[in-house]
């Protein structure tokens, strides 16, 4: 590494990344602002293509002494995780001698939901002398705005299932179970939990085909949120296209994302999906949520 060693909040950024098209949204945001985004994709996770478009190193679960002595080699000071990721069996990680020695500490925060996993990793992180950062710090751009986001608007039916969801997201969030619902009719018919929101709308899809949910066409709401007390810098609820199209899959009304605390991927895509389809999308205020 040449010359001295940068301040956090200046120089390059590491960012550790897994799948879809957010890490590179922040990374090319990094750039305009002046900072050399390093990236360290996931393997098998992250785009190998859209990859080689910047300085890169591949890496896989469990090598955290690689990840620190790189970072470092390349003046970061600050680190991003961001993209999706299936969480890893213990089996599964690929350990180097700096995760070997840590290996009690981290098979501790196997035992537990995501947000345990994902700060137990960010302590590790930042007692190796880094400091973590939220990706919606160096890029807000990717954060849902409040209000109304396309020509469709929610009904009074809707908002009295909104109203149900955040209600529910509210008291699930504690247990580290999901950070979606979706509510017909002020019932709820799915709570997301590992299965991801995708896997959740299938199954909504399915229990329709199978009779087990009767609602019509056109009823019910998604509505997704952080979890209460989450750390945002990591694992913030995300939306993109195919949420929009699980949505009208599922024959729901609409979508109601936390403003300012959701990710929200080639928006001007989402916006012209959903008008075409007739769904609503929706930020609410953050007194709503938590």
């Amino acid at each position: 590494m040449n010359g001295a060693v940068p301040q956090v909040g200046t120089g390059p950024v590491a960012i550790i990344c897994g799948g879809g098209s957010f890490p590179f949204t922040v990374a090319d945001a990094l750039n305009r602002q002046g900072r050399r985004a390093v990236l360290f994709p996931l393997h098998p996770f992250a785009d190998a293509k859209a990859v080689e478009r910047y300085p890169h190193y591949w890496v896989r679960f469990g090598q955290l002494g690689y990840i620190v002595r790189t970072a470092r080699k390349e003046g970061c000071r600050d680190v991003i995780f961001i993209g999706t990721v299936v969480r890893p069996a213990i089996h599964e990680l690929r350990l180097d001698w700096m995760t070997l020695r840590m290996l009690p500490r981290i098979v501790r925060q196997f035992y537990g939901g995501d947000d345990h996993l994902i700060s137990g990793v960010a302590r590790i992180v930042e007692d190796q002398g880094f400091r973590l950062m939220g990706a919606h710090e160096v890029a807000p751009e990717i954060l849902m705005p409040e209000g109304p986001f396309g020509a469709k608007r929610p009904s009074a039916r809707d908002e009295i299932d909104i109203a149900r969801g955040i209600e529910i997201l509210r008291a699930t969030g504690p247990f580290d179970i999901g950070q979606a619902v979706v509510v017909a009719g002020n019932h709820v018919l799915a709570l997301e939990a590992a299965e991801g929101t995708d896997q959740m709308l299938e199954r909504i899809v399915e229990l329709k085909k199978n009779g087990r949910i009767r609602t019509g066409e056109g009823v019910g709401v998604l509505v997704k949120a952080p979890k209460p007390n989450q750390d945002r810098r990591f694992d913030l609820p995300s939306i993109g296209l195919r949420t929009i199209e699980g949505i009208q899959r599922a024959g729901l009304a609409g979508l109601a994302v936390l403003a300012g605390g959701t990710i929200v991927a080639e928006p001007e895509r989402i916006l012209e999906a959903a008008d075409r389809a007739g769904i609503f999308v929706v930020g609410f205020g953050g007194g709503a949520a938590t």
